[in-house]
């Protein structure tokens, strides 16, 4: 059971294997994170206007998706000023400089590329997950 404090990670993933491999290596028992899933952009947004849903500490967002593509995502939510400080990695399958440089340039944490098998997707989560859970603020400042 998760305490009620805990801070959601929210991932934004369409593809449905992906999503499983992804939230396999994010719901560790352990942890104290719990993981929100959005299949869609839209679906992302509504869970963060929401008032009664936990406001995310990490989003992970896939830039390929159909309807609102992650791009667009990341500008709505970082034109947000509700929601412009939750950081956000892209995590996807695109290699193309101009993705990463407009992800960053639209105000992403970081940029991560998917690796095509488990265990390197698997690694790649862990890597991210460490990142942000070392650079979290101490629950007593966080707001």
């Amino acid at each position: 059971m998760h305490m009620s404090c805990a801070k959601p990670i929210l991932l934004v993933e369409d593809d449905p294997v992906d999503a499983l491999a992804i939230l396999r290596t994010l719901e560790d028992p352990n942890a104290s994170d719990t993981v929100v899933h959005a299949a869609f952009a839209e679906e992302a947004l509504t869970y963060l206007r929401s008032p009664t849903r936990g406001r995310p500490t990490l989003i992970l967002l896939d830039l390929q998706m159909p309807g609102t593509n992650g791009l667009a995502f990341l500008r709505s939510i970082k034109g947000d000023p509700c929601l412009s400080d939750i950081p956000i990695v892209a995590l996807t399958n695109s290699r193309d400089t101009r993705d990463i440089s407009r992800s960053f340039d639209l105000g992403a944490a970081g940029y991560m590329v998917k690796a095509n098998d488990y265990t390197g997707l698997a690694e790649t989560i862990k890597t991210i997950q460490d990142y942000w859970s070392l650079n979290r603020l101490p629950a007593s400042l966080a707001r």
